[in-house]
């Protein structure tokens, strides 16, 4: 596929991102390009609004899984681009756009030159929330054609276009989302003492949950506990009845997260007393840390190092990625794919050069005729 033809699938994917199972337009578009680039070799399944698709190898004995996600954010975009969403209040701030777009280049590069194995391409949905992995992976769609071994990748603006990264066991952290709503008794600001105020019950349980990670954990231990928004109340001149903080739960081992939420739930219980009100807590989307095996990557640097594609060392992050589910039951890899973006992931004026594009077909396409070659 020509970077023109990619590019335009990329815009097109662009302008029309939807959030978490609600993929619609992106699903039906995806399957009309498919069906375009199938043969009698191709197989296609739907699950939700995600799509699964085999192509058949010249003398299989295994089936490899290339994984990539749809979804968009709920973000107002600001990249002036004149390919920008006509979704209002929607935008692909995360590369979805860009994934789906190398999925389909590769798709076509197979199709047209099989492979021994046989290949399944899933285009995952809900990777932003509420988690589309896991379910995918235990549906009987996905266990029909379950791969022996999968990888995937991801954009990173912070990388030069030509260049991947990656590494050895641990790439992703495990993550949690974190929502606490404060119930107590609002009023006239002018009798607090006939209320129970949960502006200040919310205002203070961020500054109390801050010594957590600090002194709640190992200090060679890497967390974070982070809360990005915060509401309560309705008028300048009455106490908050109400109060709601939404934030996220970051840590680089799975037990880690299990320890910060039962002292986050400790802490709850103290403030329930201490500020007569109640306290709800509710994790949301939890999602499984993106830990490499270590065989497949090695090969992976091989495998680039013979290409003209620049394979760099990456360190592990805090980001999150539902993939860590397929990865914890199927042996395979992530990798980093550079895009060189002056504006970072889920940013709204992010702008990933496409001539990425070219060089993640490139690297997919190699992975699949030689790293998975070389191992038995």
């Amino acid at each position: 596929m020509e970077f023109s033809e990619l590019r335009r699938i990329r815009r097109e994917l662009h302008q029309i991102p939807e959030l978490g199972f609600k993929e619609f337009k992106t699903q039906e578009y995806l399957l009309r390009q498919i069906r375009e680039i199938a043969n009698e070799q191709v197989e296609i399944q739907t699950w939700k609004t995600g799509i699964l698709v085999k192509v058949a190898g010249k003398n299989p004995k295994r089936t490899i899984g290339y994984r990539t996600d749809m979804d968009g954010l709920p973000i107002i975009e600001e990249t002036g681009f004149d390919f920008s969403s006509i979704h209002p209040r929607n935008m692909h701030a995360c590369g979805h756009d860009f994934h789906m777009t190398i999925a389909l280049g590769v798709l076509k590069s197979i199709v047209d030159n099989p492979i021994q194995d046989d290949v399944v391409f899933i285009f995952q949905p809900a990777e932003e929330g509420p988690g589309g992995a896991l379910p995918m992976l235990q549906s009987k769609a996905f266990q029909l054609w379950k791969p022996d071994c999968i990888f995937a990748l991801h954009i990173a603006p912070e990388y030069p276009v030509g260049t991947v990264a990656s590494k050895s066991g641990l790439l992703f952290a495990n993550t949690s989302e974190l929502f606490i709503d404060f119930i107590g008794k609002g009023g006239h600001a002018a009798y607090p003492h006939l209320t129970k105020d949960m502006a200040v019950a919310a205002g203070s349980f961020i500054s109390q949950i801050q010594s957590i990670v600090s002194r709640g954990l190992d200090p060679l231990e890497s967390a974070v506990v982070t809360i990005g928004k915060m509401t309560s109340g309705h008028v300048q001149n009455a106490i908050a009845e109400t109060a709601r903080l939404e934030g996220t739960i970051r840590t680089l081992n799975p037990l880690a997260i299990d320890t910060i939420k039962r002292k986050l739930e400790s802490i709850a219980r103290g403030f329930e007393i201490s500020y007569e009100c109640e306290i709800k807590l509710d994790y949301g989307s939890n999602y499984y840390q993106v830990f490499n095996d270590s065989n497949y990557i090695n090969l992976f640097k091989q495998t680039m190092n013979s290409t003209d594609i620049r394979y760099v060392e990456a360190r592990e992050a805090m980001t999150g990625e539902d993939f860590g589910f397929m990865l914890k039951d199927i042996p395979g890899f992530m990798f980093w794919l550079g895009v060189d973006s002056t504006y970072g992931l889920h940013h709204a004026k992010i702008n990933p050069k496409e001539e990425a594009l070219v060089v993640g077909v490139q690297a997919v396409r190699s992975v699949l005729k030689t790293l998975f070659n070389n191992v038995s």
